[in-house]
């Protein structure tokens, strides 16, 4: 089967990685930005524009690139994950995670009983991966990632016990959602927000779980890697926002 290596990277390098996460429902974009290098895309079905169709174009499209394909799902929901996996994604991105329990129940949606509750249907996602439908199991289920986004109060009191879950492969403190969710949103320079996210880092470091943030700029990166982050993550329509405007000024006044 064509390799799935996001999580290997994960858990035997120390590689820097990138993540773009894509709201534009759109294969040629995904195509673009796994053909730029980046080392994952998640094609976003919780606050982006795209339907199955669309994602299962998404996620195709990274085919013949090292790029892995994941998924944000719209809730820690084993019906969702399902749909998302059988597309052929190589990895989940759960929101809105509580708790320990949560985290359990993220990780087994990813796996088949007896060890966890996805139901098999892989009619899709056997040709993204190149496996038959007798081998598809064996092929990629212990290559499935889970990312957990940290985006709630109650995630960050119950951040040591989620981290100790096993299976856990990538942990993201959400700044926008748990800014807002702190009651500072936006305010990303706030004690409480400082606070929360420095529990999150030490709780992940701790773990030894790679930690992702979001960055906008080459000195966003370098502070993220700065604190031991693993992996920088873009949103393709902001980029594409961001660049539109740069372009603006270089207008002749």
């Amino acid at each position: 089967m064509t390799a799935m290596t996001l999580k290997a990277r994960l858990r035997e390098t120390r590689d820097a990685l990138t993540m773009q996460l894509c709201t534009i429902p759109s294969a040629v974009v995904t195509q673009a930005l796994a053909a730029a290098g980046s080392d994952c895309v998640v094609v976003d079905l919780e606050h982006g524009a795209v339907d199955h169709a669309s994602a299962h174009a998404m996620i195709a499209a990274t085919a013949g690139t090292s790029c892995a394909p994941m998924a944000r799902v719209t809730a820690n929901d084993a019906t969702m994950v399902k749909r998302a996996l059988d597309l052929g994604a190589e990895g989940i991105m759960f929101p809105l995670i509580e708790s320990a329990r949560d985290a359990r129940d993220a990780v087994a949606s990813l796996r088949y009983p007896p060890d966890g509750t996805r139901g098999f249907g892989p009619f899709i996602a056997q040709s993204r991966w190149r496996a038959q439908m007798s081998t598809y199991r064996k092929a990629v289920e212990e290559h499935l990632v889970c990312c957990l986004l940290i985006e709630t109060r109650g995630a960050v009191e119950d951040i040591e016990a989620i981290c100790a879950v096993p299976g856990v492969d990538i942990i993201v403190p959400a700044q926008f959602d748990l800014s807002t969710a702190l009651g500072v949103s936006g305010q990303f320079d706030h004690p409480d927000f400082v606070a929360a996210v420095a529990r999150v880092e030490r709780a992940a470091t701790a773990a030894g779980l790679p930690l992702c943030g979001v960055a906008f700029s080459r000195a966003q990166a370098e502070a993220l890697f700065a604190r031991g982050y693993r992996m920088i993550a873009g949103f393709d329509v902001l980029w594409l926002r961001a660049q539109a405007a740069e372009m603006r000024s270089w207008l002749a006044r």
